[in-house]
């Protein structure tokens, strides 16, 4: 059966990458964003170069309505959901992108990749700010998962990928924080829903040759080259990683050597070293 696969943030970055490899292997896509051009573009280009079936979710994970319509998606080959489905595409309609559809096959791989990064320390910034940044980094991709798990489990087979970061083993402010939550989260789900047939794998860039640095404003030159990662190998890593088994995934050897060496080291060092990124 060709696999069907939700990717949040899906027109750039990390996202955009998930969904070209996966693409490139035959799946059908589900891509959610929040801008219809570029969603219903990189939707356009993967039908035209992979000959894939793509739906488009255009919606705002922050916003109640937007991450109903995904949460309805992921759940519709569950018992009962397929009428929830319905209801939301409906409900939906009035923000949905042109090539929206809110039924079809069901989702057998969810790809939480959506977020964003903070400049500004914890105490400087809007509480409604710090508020906002933790929903997208765990509550969000926690809703995302309960309703996968409700479509998975009776299938007994499916696969969550989490996008978490190397920063989520060091003293990273609040981004670190989120991460890191994440993390425990993936370790603990491959565990307690792998004897299932269900795969939940952390995947722990560092940092990324994406716009990711750009849209939050963070200085890219102050980063050694030698730490800079493709997103290409990021994600192909990261599949080889999920498809072994592994709750989490640290790509490339550097990185493996430096989040071993963060356990150990002194917290004040680690965190100035982890002071930007991913």
């Amino acid at each position: 059966m060709t696999d069907t696969v939700l990717i949040t943030g899906a027109t750039s970055g990390i996202g955009a990458e998930f969904a070209r490899q996966f693409a490139a292997r035959g799946c059908d896509l589900v891509l959610v964003a929040r801008a219809v051009v570029p969603l219903e573009e990189t939707a356009a280009t993967l039908r035209t170069q992979w000959g894939v079936a793509v739906e488009t979710i255009a919606a705002d994970l922050l916003d109640d309505g937007g991450l109903a319509r995904v949460l309805a998606r992921l759940r519709a080959a569950a018992p009962g959901g397929e009428a929830a489905a319905g209801a939301a595409g409906v409900a939906g309609a009035a923000g949905a992108g042109a090539g929206e559809r809110t039924g079809g096959a069901p989702v057998t791989v969810l790809v939480n990749n959506a977020g964003y990064g903070l400049v500004r320390p914890f105490a400087d910034d809007a509480l409604d700010d710090e508020v906002r940044h933790l929903r997208i980094h765990v509550e969000v991709p926690l809703s995302l998962a309960h309703a996968a798990l409700e479509s998975m489990r009776p299938r007994r087979s499916g696969t969550i990928i989490n996008v978490a970061s190397v920063a989520g083993f060091t003293p990273r402010g609040t981004y670190g924080a989120a991460k890191a939550a994440m993390i425990s989260f993936s370790r603990w789900a491959n565990l307690a829903y792998g004897r299932e047939g269900i795969r939940v794998t952390a995947l722990c860039p560092g940092f990324v040759h994406t716009d990711f640095h750009q849209r939050m404003g963070a200085d890219k030159g102050s980063v050694p080259a030698l730490l800079w990662l493709d997103a290409g190998r990021v994600v192909r890593e990261g599949l080889r990683d999920t498809a072994a088994g592994k709750a989490v995934s640290v790509p490339s050897r550097r990185y493996k050597v430096l989040t071993a060496l963060a356990r150990v080291a002194p917290s004040s060092l680690v965190a100035r070293l982890a002071a930007r990124g991913r």
